[in-house]
């Protein structure tokens, strides 16, 4: 486990990750597993201990302290996620700090619709809801035959599903799907083979996988198609 003193990482290459419970872990080993370096920061000393190692630095500090961000070079940092979720006031307290160093891209977490109404006041660009957006995703998931989901923009989605029966052995162009059903098919993968990018004359078969994108209305109701 690293002293605030000793931390000093390519603030160009890497993102500090503030807060290090559930979702920050995971976020921050994500982070690492695509070959991002991350400063990893929480208070409790047995979550950092059980990261040491994991991450590329691994602080336990008070992020609610100017002088303690300071000493871990945080704002020399443009990307930070502030992941606290079990103190707001400690939330609300960090990302008023990081503002006020520049951070260029700032996202931070919220745990309720009032804590991130406060967020955005502050001038937080990217408020983010995990377990809410988490819960309207496997509400989806549920409600259709998907085996992922994925809303992309206000109303639009992208879904992964198997193809209907019926549009087997005929190739997209003739199906017509988009002008029928509104959505589009845009990629496929067949067993032991990469994802390939479908065309008109992609014919479907029944092991295949599909993605489609469209309204999300209209992308749920094609993955019930049978």
């Amino acid at each position: 486990m690293a002293r605030a003193r000793d931390v000093r990482i390519s603030a160009a290459d890497s993102v500090a990750v503030i807060g290090l419970g559930r979702f920050g872990s995971a976020l921050a080993l994500e982070l690492m597993a695509a070959g991002t370096e991350v400063l990893g920061i929480d208070g409790n000393e047995d979550i950092v201990q059980g990261l040491n190692g994991r991450l590329t630095h691994v602080v336990q500090a008070d992020s609610t302290k100017e002088d303690v961000l300071r000493q871990l070079s945080v704002p020399e940092f443009d990307r930070v996620v502030v992941a606290i979720g079990s103190d707001i006031q400690s939330s609300i307290l960090t990302t008023s700090l990081l503002l006020g160093f520049g951070t260029k891209r700032l996202w931070a977490k919220a745990v309720n619709e009032a804590h991130g109404r406060i967020l955005e006041q502050l001038g937080v660009e990217h408020v983010i809801y995990p377990e809410s957006e988490m819960g309207k995703r496997v509400a989806h998931l549920v409600r259709g035959s998907m085996q992922d989901y994925l809303e992309i923009g206000d109303g639009f989605a992208l879904v992964k599903t198997t193809p209907p029966a019926k549009f087997l052995g005929r190739s997209l162009g003739e199906l017509e799907i988009r002008s029928k059903y509104g959505v589009t098919i845009t990629a496929y993968k067949r067993p032991g083979q990469e994802w390939e990018y479908t065309t008109a004359d992609t014919v479907l078969e029944p092991d295949d996988v599909i993605i489609v994108t469209g309204s999300t209305r209209r992308a749920e109701a094609f993955s019930q198609l049978r």
